[in-house]
């Protein structure tokens, strides 16, 4: 391959994924993967500071290649949270598939520790913020002054959702891993019914019906 001037930060990208899928093991420093794709360190410094940026990064332009795909269907907008965070799960899912070989060679080694795994700090980042877009909050328990804590509830249990979903897809050999389009159904619909609880709902009314009855009266 001949050396690039005009290497774009989605070239870098490409050539690392390419360069991991094929060879199945990770360069050892940024002079290496240089090496093997022919690619000046200077070009490379410009776009990026390590290798482990390059990785963060891939993760992360997966997660928004799968959301402006979702973005371009008018049908998506229409969607509830529910239904758009299914089909994100989804789409993102299937361009893991696409990309498998070069996923697992990057994690390989930390399927049991993907929950602090910082290759995917900045997806985490992106996925927040889709999650918080949604208003999940609105769903759950009205009590006033506690929206923040909420979103941040909801929000933080979604990424811990995530992360074992992406365990449970390395581990996968089901054909065309229908077993986690199955475990993605399932657990989303299981954190809905715990989101949209009204038994829990009333509880908190009641509560704060005793509350305001109880406390507020003796200290007018």
């Amino acid at each position: 391959m001949a050396k690039k001037n005009e290497t774009s930060k989605l070239d870098i990208l490409t050539l690392y994924m390419d360069l991991v899928a094929e060879t199945k093991t990770r360069p050892d420093d940024v002079d290496h993967f240089c090496e093997q794709v022919e690619l000046d360190t200077d070009i490379f410094y410009k776009h990026f500071k390590s290798l482990k940026k390059v990785e963060k990064t891939i993760f992360n332009e997966l997660f928004k290649n799968s959301l402006e795909v979702l973005n371009e269907s008018e049908e998506f907008a229409s969607f509830d949270g529910k239904n758009q965070l299914l089909s994100l799960y989804f789409t993102f899912f299937e361009n893991l598939n696409l990309n498998r070989t070069y996923v697992e060679v990057v994690l390989k080694g930390c399927k049991n520790q993907l929950k602090t795994y910082k290759t995917f700090s900045t997806l985490k980042k992106s996925f927040i913020q889709f999650v918080d877009s949604l208003s999940l909050n609105e769903s759950i328990l009205p009590i006033d002054g506690l929206e923040k804590f909420q979103s941040n509830l909801i929000s933080q249990s979604a990424w811990i959702q995530m992360i074992i979903t992406i365990k449970f897809w390395l581990d996968d050999t089901s054909e065309s891993f229908e077993k986690t389009d199955i475990f993605i159904e399932k657990s989303i619909n299981t954190s809905f019914e715990l989101i949209e609880n009204k038994f829990l709902k009333n509880v908190f009314d009641l509560g704060k019906f005793v509350y305001k009855e109880k406390f507020q009266k003796n200290t007018d």
